[in-house]
């Protein structure tokens, strides 16, 4: 595993390998495993087990969102082929990179005509000043989902996703992820979990949430 605080992650495609987009790690150490561990003892003893995760983030804002937009509802291998022939069409991506371009030519990339229009529409939004990605980092974490939401195609799971994959906020369980709802059931041996349930958990782990996704995202795939 590369443990180089900033790296660029990769995905083979064809033979070649495609750079995708710069990333570190989450920040946590032994304050929010041992609050943890203290708060749920199944989830301390799956961390225990474990060990420590590293989960990769992004600190450009702009790339991140496109990314997590390609990866709505579709696998990450998809995702990482999608963003490997976006990036190689369009060299860095800016939103002058992706405004520039048709969503027609964004879709042939192999992203969906609705994702490429919301990414297009993005993109030439923050090049006409009409919304300010960077402003994101001075609000709090509802009101970061609100402005996301508000642009056509980005609902609450992609907002949440930037919360912890590129603002690195500490306290992001998202509803709307279904690998973090399996990794729950599966913790806990669940055959079912309603909002309810999952909203008790949620609170468990507060206010270091996103760490505890962390985990339920690696026991979702154990």
């Amino acid at each position: 595993m590369n443990h180089d605080p900033m790296i660029r992650d990769t995905v083979k495609e064809g033979g070649l390998i495609h750079i995708m987009i710069e990333t570190s790690f989450f920040k946590y150490g032994d304050t929010e495993m041992d609050a943890l561990k203290k708060a749920d003892a199944v989830l301390g003893a799956a961390m225990m087990r474990i060990g420590k995760v590293d989960r990769a983030t992004s600190p450009d804002l702009f790339s991140a969102l496109v990314y997590t937009i390609i990866g709505q509802l579709i696998s990450v291998r998809a995702a990482d082929k999608a963003w490997a022939r976006l990036q190689e069409q369009s060299g860095a991506i800016t939103p002058i990179s992706i405004a520039s371009q048709s969503p027609e030519r964004i879709q042939a990339c192999g992203i969906t005509m609705n994702k490429s229009i919301c990414i297009h529409e993005m993109a030439c939004r923050i090049v006409n000043r009409e919304f300010d990605l960077e402003e994101l980092p001075l609000l709090s974490d509802e009101d970061v989902i609100q402005k996301l939401t508000s642009c056509k195609g980005i609902g609450r799971w992609t907002a949440e996703m930037l919360l912890l994959h590129s603002l690195q906020r500490p306290d992001v369980v998202s509803w709307g992820d279904a690998a973090i709802r399996r990794g729950m059931m599966k913790l806990y041996g669940l055959s079912s979990l309603d909002k309810k349930q999952f909203d008790q958990y949620r609170l468990r782990y507060s206010p270091y949430g996103s760490v505890a996704s962390i985990y339920l995202w690696e026991i979702s795939i154990e």
